[in-house]
C-alpha cells in the first residue's frame, strides 16, 4: 500500500519517468569494430607457401558499417626468400561493400592493397616492387562462396625487367627478353564452410591462377579441412596443395636448402577473434 500511495501522490515527478525510461531500447550502433590474431605452421597464400614453409604470426583488425561499407588491415608475417630485400612482414589494407541481395544471398565488392615494406624484386635486368593491388568481386549463398579477384596493377613483380629471359630450374622454359606487364592477371575460386556439428565445420576451396604473359606460372590451389571453435579459439587443420610447376616454385636458403613451395602439405592453424 505504501508503494501505490507513493505513486499516486508522485506520478508527475517520480513514476512516470521511471517507467518511460524502463521502456526505452538502447539504439544499437551501426558501427563494428573487430580484431584477430593467430599463428600458423605455414602461410599459404593461394596454395603457395610465404614462409618457406615455415610458420607465421597473423592478426589484424576490421571495421565495418550498417550500410554495408568495410574498411580492414591484416598482416602476416613473410620469408624474406619470397619477399627479398624487405621487413619479412606482407600488410594488407581492403575495403568495400557487402550486402545481402536476398535471403541467404550476398554480395561483396571491394579493393585489396598488397603491401611488403622495401621489399623488391631484384632479377633479370632491374627491380621492381612486390606491392599489388586487386579489384575482387564475390558471391556467397549459405555455405558456399564464389570469388574473382583481378589485378590493376603488376602481379606480385612479374615485369620484363625482372622476368625478361628467366628460366626454370632446369634452364628450360624461357621467358623471351620483354614479355610484357602481367596487368589484368585473374584468380577464381570457390569456397565452402559447412558446419558437420555445433562447433565443427568443414572447409573446402579450390582456385586457379592465371597470370597475364606468364603463363609457365599458372597454376590450380586446392584445400580440404575442418575447424572447431573451441571457447573461442579456432583451431584449424587442413591438406593444401597445388599443381604448380616446382621447377618455377622453388626457394633455396643460404643453407643451400631448396624447398617446393607448392608442395602438398598438412597445415596447422589457431586463431581468435575479438
Amino acid at each position: 500500500m505504501l508503494k501505490l500511495f507513493v505513486c499516486s501522490t508522485m506520478a508527475v515527478l517520480a513514476c512516470v519517468p521511471v517507467l518511460a525510461s524502463a521502456q526505452q531500447t538502447p539504439p544499437s550502433s551501426p558501427h563494428t569494430v573487430s580484431g584477430n590474431e593467430g599463428i600458423v605452421s605455414d602461410y599459404r597464400y593461394r596454395g603457395i607457401s610465404q614462409t618457406f614453409r615455415q610458420p607465421a604470426i597473423q592478426g589484424g583488425i576490421d571495421y565495418a558499417h550498417a550500410s554495408g561499407l568495410y574498411l580492414g588491415n591484416w598482416n602476416s608475417s613473410v620469408s624474406g626468400l619470397s619477399y627479398a630485400n624487405g621487413a619479412g612482414v606482407e600488410m594488407d589494407f581492403y575495403g568495400g561493400w557487402k550486402r545481402e541481395l536476398v535471403k541467404d544471398t550476398s554480395l561483396d565488392i571491394g579493393l585489396l592493397q598488397y603491401y611488403y615494406p622495401n621489399a623488391q624484386m631484384v632479377m633479370g635486368n632491374g627491380k621492381t616492387k612486390y606491392d599489388t593491388l586487386e579489384l575482387y568481386a564475390a558471391v556467397s549463398y549459405r555455405w558456399l562462396n564464389l570469388k574473382y579477384s583481378r589485378t590493376l596493377s603488376d602481379y606480385f613483380g612479374f615485369t620484363s625487367n625482372t622476368m625478361g629471359g628467366l628460366c626454370n630450374r632446369d634452364g628450360a622454359n624461357c621467358y623471351g627478353a620483354a614479355p610484357g606487364d602481367s596487368r589484368g592477371s585473374g584468380y577464381l575460386e570457390i569456397n565452402a564452410n559447412y558446419e558437420l556439428a555445433p562447433k565443427l565445420s568443414f572447409v573446402a576451396h579450390i582456385g586457379h591462377q592465371k597470370i597475364r604473359n606468364y603463363g609457365k606460372h599458372d597454376y590450380t590451389d586446392y584445400k580440404l579441412g575442418v575447424t572447431y571453435d573451441m571457447r573461442g579459439w579456432l583451431l584449424g587443420a587442413a591438406f593444401v596443395g597445388t599443381n604448380a610447376d616446382e621447377k618455377f616454385y622453388y626457394l633455396t636458403d643460404g643453407a643451400g636448402r631448396t624447398r617446393e613451395t607448392g608442395k602438398a602439405a598438412v597445415v596447422l592453424s589457431v586463431g581468435k577473434t575479438f
